[in-house]
């Protein structure tokens, strides 16, 4: 995906760089509720349609719940109706990383990972047609995101 994709100097010029964030096991599970860690650390997904940002427009930045990194803006996310917020493209490229994601037999996907505690966010899909710039979704779990209002 990120051959693919453009990151604009004026998005990116006043964020400060990823640093790794690194916890045991025992101080996650001290930190999030239990949808939480099992989304986040575990690669789960929450229900669709039930997720607190699914149908959000408020204007902010979208931060990762378990580091707090900032991941996503309100100006690249979109209805796509699926049930998950999402989004055109991540804030920038060094925020997320991706991995390939065989878990569904005959069926891979690219599964999406914050980059500075690598917790598991969602996925990116391409070519479905939606009218964005990137031709990209981002379909993220509400419950790895937190918002921060503009």
């Amino acid at each position: 995906m990120a051959d693919s994709e453009q990151i604009h100097p004026e998005q990116t010029q006043d964020l400060a760089p990823v640093g790794k964030v690194v916890k045991t096991e025992a101080e996650w599970r001290a930190q999030l509720n239990d949808l939480e860690y099992t989304v986040l650390r575990q690669a789960g997904t929450e229900q669709p349609f039930t997720g607190e940002y699914t149908d959000t427009t408020t204007a902010g930045v979208y931060r990762c719940r378990a580091c707090n990194t900032e991941l996503f803006r309100s100006d690249e996310k979109f209805g796509s109706h699926c049930g998950w917020p999402s989004f055109f493209a991540p804030l920038a490229e060094d925020r997320v990383v991706y991995l390939r994601d065989e878990s569904i037999p005959g069926r891979p996907r690219t599964e999406v990972r914050c980059a500075a505690c690598e917790s598991h966010l969602g996925h990116v899909f391409e070519g479905e047609g939606y009218d964005t710039p990137t031709d990209l979704r981002y379909c993220i779990n509400s419950v790895c995101l937190t918002l921060e209002s503009a």
